[in-house]
């Protein structure tokens, strides 16, 4: 687990709203807002300062068992005024004496903009702002890179609500539906899910299909399954792609470097 951002983790996620978790129950113990490293600060509190508050207590038993407390980003990248928001309506919400219970609901549907500043460890977001660049020596089969910026990002769903616009999960923004090249997407072992410049999931393409009737002739998506090989998703999972200035395209071939006999 980290213990602080970088300075480009830090620019990246202004201001935003974490929660301190407990390690051996697993529950929420604080609630707070901040900017920089401010979801670390009380841990060192816990140890320099002598004042007993509850959650300063919590830390330092936690410690004694030699475990270490848990840090969730529930929000960021937002304003103060938002992140103040946002934390206030969390401590109501936990502490409203009348829910019994919190952590049952029906909704099957991540929250809007959850992808990419959704609930997240300290951890993971060091590596969402602060990840290797995906070097073209690097790559070690034939790729298809998929920009997915706009199939992913709820702000801009169609208007007109039709279903086939629909995307529900990351394989649906990825899968479909693209103007491409067929015989160099056929060609490609792998599918990278590109969001925000970063690689977001890996996709095994099974076959290119056509939906004619409602996509016309020149858009193809895949049918395939997720990655889930840690040899694969080391090479390529949440790696940097490098931009190409003006390039409007969301396609992007790469191909293998075939090996040299030294």
């Amino acid at each position: 687990m980290i213990e602080q951002f970088s300075q480009k983790t830090q620019e990246e996620l202004k201001y935003y709203v974490y929660i301190l978790i407990d390690p051996r129950d697993n529950k929420i113990f604080y609630v707070g807002k901040g900017y920089g490293n401010r979801v670390f600060f009380h841990i060192n509190e816990a140890i320099f300062n002598p004042i007993g508050t509850e959650k300063l207590e919590i830390i330092r038993a936690i410690k004694l068992e030699n475990l270490k407390v848990k840090h969730f980003i529930v929000r960021h990248g937002i304003e103060e005024n938002e992140a103040l928001i946002v934390e206030s309506v969390l401590i109501d919400f936990l502490t409203f004496k009348d829910f019994a219970e919190v952590a049952k609901i029906s909704n099957i549907v991540a929250g809007h903009y959850s992808f990419n500043q959704g609930i997240k460890t300290v951890s993971e977001c060091e590596i969402l702002y602060n990840c290797e660049v995906l070097k073209k020596e690097d790559i070690k089969h034939n790729v298809l890179v998929i920009n997915i910026n706009k199939t992913y990002d709820n702000r801009h769903k169609k208007k007109s609500e039709n279903p086939i616009y629909d995307r529900p999960n990351i394989y649906e923004a990825t899968r479909g539906w693209w103007v491409l090249d067929r015989n160099r997407a056929e060609n490609s072992d792998f599918v990278l899910a590109e969001y925000k410049g970063v690689i977001r999931a890996v996709f095994k393409p099974e076959k290119w299909v056509q939906d004619i009737e409602n996509r016309g002739v020149k858009r193809w998506g895949f049918e395939g399954s997720e990655v889930t090989s840690k040899e694969i998703l080391d090479i390529y999972m949440n790696k940097e792609i490098p931009k190409i200035r003006g390039m409007a395209n969301p396609i992007r071939y790469f191909e293998k470097i075939p090996a040299t006999n030294s």
